[in-house]
């Protein structure tokens, strides 16, 4: 499982190379992900445990709120907070992180990147 996470980061590594545009123009071009990862958020019920800000019906208690998570350093504490990590988080936290209680969803490699481009988002 560790090797189709691998294959993973790197597929969405090399998938998000921007070639040293502006942070500003990366960021318009990101509108529609990260509109798409908010409704994928919804529809997986992310917000059944975390609270999500922007997320309908996001008020979980289970787990932390996501409130500024593209701001935070981490992921669960100990996986660095990057796009492609917090896709793979998404996708299948158990390879990530074993002993977590992060539910895999059965999310996507598409789907879980949107959402991560979302949380990303939230500073």
């Amino acid at each position: 499982m560790l090797r189709g996470v691998g294959a993973l980061v790197g597929l969405l590594v090399l998938g998000g190379c921007d070639g040293g545009r502006p942070f500003a123009a990366q960021a318009a071009d990101r509108a529609p992900q990260i509109e798409r990862g908010r409704v994928l958020l919804a529809q997986y019920q992310c917000g059944s445990c975390h609270t999500i800000p922007g997320v309908a019906d996001a008020r979980g208690r289970q787990a932390g709120t996501l409130d500024g998570f593209g701001a935070r350093s981490y992921i669960a504490g100990r996986l660095p907070n990057e796009l492609p990590v917090l896709a793979a988080w998404i996708a299948d936290p158990r390879a990530l992180v074993p002993t977590t209680t992060m539910p895999s969803m059965g999310a996507s490699a598409d789907d879980a990147l949107a959402m991560a481009t979302y949380l990303n988002a939230l500073e």
